[in-house]
């Protein structure tokens, strides 16, 4: 098992790490600009990059980063190694289309992807294959879920980028599985693991807050069932991880230990209704989001169909979990579609829907433990193979789809697969072709994926 989880950690690592972003996209962009002004000159303002993208704040005739400060302050570890072996940035070009401005950024992007979101993804996958294992014993099973969370879903080509969404799911999943855990042994170390997690989500997304609190108030009450004091150790490593870094960064860039990025954002009207432009859910735009052409998430996760019927089956053994995962994930779902900007903009697949999927998929694991026949157990390999293809198509190709194609998976990114339009390591960094990229990423996931098959699964 240990060796499984090793591998496993290796496969989805490198897969997050071999296929990137655009790292001028505004909302990496705005992310990696406020990591240089705090490691080149110790603030966060970003005056000098503010014409170069439209996600920024203003506050007292000066720029910030208008999100939530967490990806920024982990990414802080690669901004610095960028700036040794290389060298701090001369100038700042007139428009975005520079070369070698383009190639500054994708350095400090893929370090960041590399030791942040890649990191958290690998992680989380790890927590999904054991809490899958506890919960029905099958190793093959945990395993599915595992591959078709990381793998099977735009969980991957978000894990290439500094957006949040990838590591608030990723976090979700370790806060679920320590907390599960916390009430089997070691109670104290497990809720500070699940409190750190979910507190480090908030930090990197606040409406994660949301979603989180359904998890804290399961995990809580699971809690005090068993030890009262681990309830006050997730509480206080949740408030540390969130408070602490969000202070700080708070105190450095606007003089105040609370402010908010989004009070201050330049351009977007609808940021003003509701809250931070948060109104009431929308029934059409929750159907767009999980079905509809533009932005369905079932068109870019569709093994996550057969996970909806894993929850319910879960519900039958353990009714607590598989309801707070259900109510977790339906706010997350809920929250989205109540957001002005519901459909993300510049995205493939529903992003802002994409912390929920990971409460999903492990449903997926009860839904593979009760399969009988070997047919259905082809099938549901089949739907997980389709869903990597897919993921590979998207990771590869363009997860930040403009919002002017109706159907994504068939333009851009089928097209930019046609075209050759991809972004793979090898050929960002040593000049080879995008085909010739794809190829040498495949030769190691293969040798990996045997080694993975190489024993046969066994049931407890």
């Amino acid at each position: 098992m240990a060796r499984t989880r090793l591998l496993l950690f290796a496969l989805v690592w490198l897969s997050c790490v071999w296929f990137g972003s655009w790292a001028l996209n505004p909302n990496n962009a705005t992310r990696i600009y406020a990591g240089i002004a705090l490691v080149e000159r110790g603030d966060a303002r970003i005056d000098a990059y503010q014409a170069l993208t439209i996600d920024k704040a203003e506050f007292g005739g000066h720029f910030y980063m208008d999100k939530a400060p967490g990806m920024t302050l982990l990414s802080l570890p690669a901004m610095a190694i960028a700036d040794h072996v290389g060298r701090p940035l001369e100038y700042v070009p007139p428009t975005i289309y520079d070369a070698s401005f383009e190639h500054y950024m994708t350095v400090r992007l893929r370090l960041a992807v590399a030791m942040v979101s890649a990191v958290i993804t690998a992680l989380a996958a790890l927590a999904m294959h054991d809490l899958g294992y506890r919960l029905t014993g099958s190793a093959s099973g945990a395993l599915v879920a595992s591959l078709g969370f990381a793998l099977g879903t735009p969980v991957w080509g978000w894990s290439t980028t500094l957006f949040g969404h990838a590591p608030v799911a990723g976090l979700f999943v370790i806060a679920v599985w320590a907390l599960w855990r916390a009430s089997e042994g070691r109670a104290m170390r497990f809720a500070a693991i699940g409190g750190a997690a979910l507190g480090l989500a908030v930090l990197i997304e606040f409406e994660a807050a949301l979603a989180g609190s359904v998890i804290a108030i399961w995990g809580a009450l699971r809690l005090w069932r068993a030890d009262r004091r681990a309830v006050a150790a997730a509480a206080v490593a949740g408030l540390v991880t969130l408070l602490v870094p969000f202070m700080t960064y708070n105190l450095i860039a606007f003089g105040t230990p609370f402010r908010l990025g989004y009070q201050g954002v330049v351009g977007f009207a609808g940021m003003d209704q509701g809250l931070f432009g948060l109104t009431t859910p929308k029934p059409m735009a929750l159907l767009k989001i999980l079905v509809g052409m533009r932005r369905g998430l079932l068109w870019v996760a569709p093994v996550l169909i057969p996970a909806f019927v894993g929850l319910w089956l879960l519900g039958r053994k353990h009714r607590e979990l598989a309801v707070m995962l259900a109510a977790a994930a339906l706010t997350v779902l809920l929250v989205n579609s109540a957001y002005v900007y519901w459909d993300g903009g510049h995205s493939t697949g529903p992003r802002h829907s994409v912390p929920a999927i990971g409460l999903i998929a492990i449903g997926l694991a009860p839904f593979w433990a009760r399969l009988r026949f070997t047919w259905e157990r082809a099938l549901t390999v089949a739907l997980l193979l389709v869903s990597m293809v897919i993921n590979l198509m998207i990771a590869a190709a363009n997860i930040t789809t403009p919002d002017t194609y109706r159907f994504p998976l068939a333009d851009p990114i089928l097209t930019n697969w046609q075209r050759g339009e991809l972004r793979t390591l090898p050929s960002d960094f040593l000049g080879w072709s995008p085909a010739a990229g794809v190829v040498a990423y495949l030769v190691p996931v293969l040798l990996l994926t045997g080694l993975m098959l190489a024993r046969r699964p066994t049931k407890r």
